[in-house]
């Protein structure tokens, strides 16, 4: 809301009306802004009341480590644990991420080098893993440092550790074969293929959900609902860990490049329900839970670093020539120098060749990741109040110290990794393979129920999809009220996710080999 003045009435004060801003800007407001809206002392009642606005949300560890499994935020049956069961709420969601199905897919997903033989390159399972590890060190030392603080109960510090070190592994479980490559291929598909987005004429936003289609909003919808277990809850997380797993907090209505926490879509509509209970639950409302920043920086952390090592062993880059481009990227970031100089001393002569280049990787990834870390403990500490007051909408490693050597790292990566030869060749032919898998689903998701004799190979194509995924498409198919004005696009929706599902479930060589066998290319 902000004041506007309405005109006096006769010999009387003048007087303002509250109008409707948005509050983000409306909190954003510092008193010069302000001033310039109205007049001083309507400024000052003004001023008072956004005091009293910023102090009314505040985020409390007490309910941010809420323990309730989704199943029964919908009214259902509580998780059953055996009484010698000694584990937390949240080891358990350590536990059932562990052993859960789309994490053992993540061996056969790429980092950044698809359907490589190599036993040294990181799949997506030992990135995941690296994550949380560095996810759990952040966590410790944040968790530590709140209760020095007297922020957090002693007794909740080791849940802090486990829930960032879960949301390590969950963190890529949505993302497609290919990657970031296969993302933008279903993307595109969607945007592309003929008649599909007509579809959704009678509620055009839905359509949005495809058009910004990402693995994050997937790894949700896969965490609260695909990954069947016993009923459609899917991993029946708590509300802490899977608030903690949303990257992103806006659905593809709210999207704006101007925050970073909306800068992606955050979760579908089909998931916008489970979002509002578990937000209601976490006490986190429309912010990120603090936890969040964490795993995301431990994910920026790790891949800028690591993803240098698989560059060197596969020969794409030395030793010497990736020093010079990041001292010169990073400038005077004293992380880059400390970590480079340490890693040298480490190495010292002792190699030469290649096993000197390789020595110094993997050395400089140790220290470098050590400092990053370290520099997103002080930017969480420095930043602390805003986090909690849902007012932090930055990335933690453009904001901290260590920044430079992120962008460095990060930099010289997209140059000479990501866009190497054996990548982009790779990621044009994954586009191939999943756009024309998509095409082949299609034609079973938009026959079905009734299966036309005219299109014999519909109902083949609709029986090879995942049997579970079958399952969700068909219950979301029968909760629609046909009634509705909008029944038309909700019904389109849930077909076209249905292939969605199904393709981002697939690993790299599945996807592929599936392709071949279906084309006979």
């Amino acid at each position: 809301m902000v004041l506007r003045p309405q005109n006096a009435r006769e010999g009387g004060e003048r007087s303002y009306k509250f109008e409707c801003l948005p509050a983000r800007v409306f909190l954003s407001l510092d008193r010069a802004k302000l001033s310039k809206i109205v007049n001083l002392q309507a400024t000052c009642r003004l001023l008072r009341l956004v005091w009293m606005k910023k102090g009314t949300f505040k985020m409390k560890w007490e309910t941010l480590l809420n323990s309730t499994r989704i199943r029964k935020l919908f009214g259902g049956r509580p998780s059953q644990k055996s009484e010698d069961d000694l584990r937390s709420e949240f080891d358990r969601d350590y536990g059932r991420t562990i052993f859960s199905t789309p994490v053992r897919r993540l061996q056969d997903k790429a980092q950044v080098f698809p359907l490589v033989q190599d036993d040294f390159v990181r799949t997506r399972l030992t990135h995941s893993m690296e994550v949380s590890s560095v996810s759990r060190t952040l966590g410790a030392w944040v968790a530590k440092w709140m209760v020095e603080e007297g922020e957090l109960h002693p007794d909740s510090q080791s849940s802090v550790e486990v829930i960032t070190a879960t949301c390590g592994v969950l963190h890529d479980l949505g993302n497609p074969p290919f990657g970031h490559a296969g993302e933008e291929a279903i993307s595109e598909w969607c945007k592309n293929a003929p008649g599909v987005q007509n579809l959704f004429a009678s509620r055009p936003q839905l359509f949005g959900d495809f058009l910004g289609w990402n693995g994050n909003a997937q790894t949700i919808r896969l965490i609260g609902k695909l990954q069947v277990l016993v009923d459609e809850f899917g991993l029946n997380l708590t509300c802490a860990t899977m608030s903690t797993a949303c990257k992103y907090i806006g659905s593809c209505e709210s999207v704006s490049s101007d925050f970073h926490d909306r800068s992606k879509i955050g979760y579908f509509f089909s998931e916008s329900e489970l979002i509002e209970k578990v937000r209601e639950a976490t006490g986190t409302g429309s912010a990120r839970h603090p936890l969040t920043l964490l795993v995301e920086a431990s994910d920026d952390i790790v891949y800028a670093c690591v993803d240098l090592e698989d560059g060197i062993k596969k020969r794409l880059i030395t030793w010497d020539e990736l020093e010079v481009n990041l001292l010169e990227i990073a400038g005077p970031c004293e992380h880059t120098r400390k970590a480079i100089k340490a890693a040298k001393e480490l190495v010292g002569d002792s190699l030469d060749g290649l096993a000197r280049d390789e020595g110094l990787i993997q050395a400089f990834r140790t220290y470098a990741i050590v400092e990053a870390a370290r520099a997103a403990l002080e930017e969480f500490k420095s930043s602390y109040s805003l986090i909690m007051d849902g007012n932090y909408h930055k990335e933690v490693v453009k904001e901290f110290s260590a920044s430079g050597l992120i962008r460095a790292c990060k930099t010289v990566g997209r140059k000479v990794v990501y866009e190497c030869d054996e990548v982009l060749k790779v990621e044009l032919a994954g586009r191939k393979v999943i756009q024309d898998l998509l095409s082949t689903f299609w034609e079973g998701a938009t026959d079905y129920p009734r299966f036309s004799k005219l299109k014999p190979f519909a109902k083949k194509a609709f029986n090879l999809m995942s049997n579970n995924y079958r399952k969700v498409f068909e219950s979301a198919m029968n909760r629609i009220d046909r009634a509705e004005a909008d029944a038309a696009a909700i019904d389109a929706y849930c077909r076209v996710q249905l292939i969605c599902d199904y393709l981002a479930g697939m690993t790299d060589s599945f996807a592929t080999n599936l392709h071949k066998k279906l084309t006979n290319d």
